[in-house]
């Protein structure tokens, strides 16, 4: 590909925030309007699933290609970083990109890579364990020095057992994800009581 060519696939920083009200949302974007225009934004579902009707601020990252620009939102400046990295290794896209930001916690991303943990990304629909080890080897030099290594939590384990069981009963990741967001903070450390709680709350919501 030409330079030009190359350039238009990298992520552009002319829009670096966003500020308006919250018109509507789906499961992968949301549109904001700001002085009688309607922006869309793809986002994470992480992103999309804390705003309301109230105004709202997101980071965002413009997208170029060659047929279409998109605007990325996210809620805060850890996950556009991670998105820009994720962007940088090969073989993974915008919607890949935003789709490891949906099923994983920003937190839990950067504790698989700083303890090597490449099965907790694989656990990401799209991924398979070359992809997730890739990943952990780019992304290695890439997380912030400033950040001490994290270890993954306990919590960030259930999460992903949870996101795992739910997945393989076949609920779609942004399912379980609402499902995952409705567990209380106080729930049982068994990811067997949690997968039941996340039923009972995709049961009040999915039709049989």
């Amino acid at each position: 590909p030409s330079q030009l060519q190359h350039h238009l696939r990298k992520p552009q920083t002319m829009i670096a925030t966003l500020e308006g009200y919250l018109a509507s949302k789906t499961t992968d974007h949301v549109i904001v309007s700001i002085g009688g225009l309607g922006i869309e934004v793809c986002a994470p579902f992480s992103t999309i699933d804390k705003l309301d009707s109230e105004r709202v601020f997101l980071h965002t990252r413009l997208v170029v290609r060659e047929d279409s620009l998109t605007l990325y939102g996210f809620a805060t400046t850890g996950e556009r970083d991670l998105f820009d990295a994720f962007l940088k290794i090969s073989g993974i896209g915008p919607k890949l990109a935003v789709t490891i930001l949906s099923t994983l916690s920003v937190e839990n991303i950067r504790s698989a890579v700083q303890n090597d943990r490449a099965e907790i990304i694989s656990r990401v629909p799209g991924i398979g364990k070359k992809t997730a080890q890739k990943i952990i080897l780019e992304l290695q030099d890439k997380i912030p020095s400033a950040l001490e290594t994290v270890p993954l939590s306990a919590d960030g384990d259930l999460r992903a057992d949870v996101m795992d069981a739910l997945t393989a009963l076949g609920y779609s990741v942004v399912e379980a994800q609402s499902a995952i967001q409705s567990i209380p903070l106080d729930a049982p450390e068994s990811a067997e009581e949690r997968v039941l709680i996340a039923l009972q709350s995709l049961g009040d919501f999915m039709s049989p």
